[in-house]
């Protein structure tokens, strides 16, 4: 089984794309940056980017039918990695107990200082 979604509530994709993908019991996040679905802006601070971004992929999440309890995967893209530190304490807010597995990679991002996607089982 395969569906891809487009949730409602979820900033529009900037590409063609789907929000996420659910195959075989998984739920399959794209990239997310930090817009705020409701207004389309992007906030200024870094630590309000991540804590945008990360409710972005919660709100994709509950369209799907999951949360962040059923993510088993995280990717993380950073533009600047000496931001790690705080990027990580930040993630411990959404992910406070039995984390997922997660990669943090450093790259180049067009006008967002942070890019995450995830992978989620679906709850039985």
């Amino acid at each position: 089984m395969r569906k891809a979604l487009i949730v409602d509530a979820a900033a529009k994709p900037g590409g063609h794309y789907s929000h996420a993908v659910i195959a075989n019991g998984f739920v399959y996040v794209s990239g997310q940056g930090p817009q705020d679905p409701r207004t389309n802006v992007v906030p200024d601070s870094f630590a309000e980017q991540v804590r945008q971004t990360l409710r972005n992929v919660q709100t994709i999440l509950k369209g799907a039918g999951a949360d962040m309890k059923d993510v088993v995967k995280v990717n993380t893209y950073l533009s600047d990695l000496t931001r790690f530190p705080e990027y990580n304490t930040i993630y411990k807010e959404f992910f406070p107990s039995e984390p997922p597995a997660r990669t943090t990679i450093g790259c180049q991002l067009f006008g967002i200082q942070v890019e995450i996607d995830c992978v989620a089982v679906l709850p039985d």
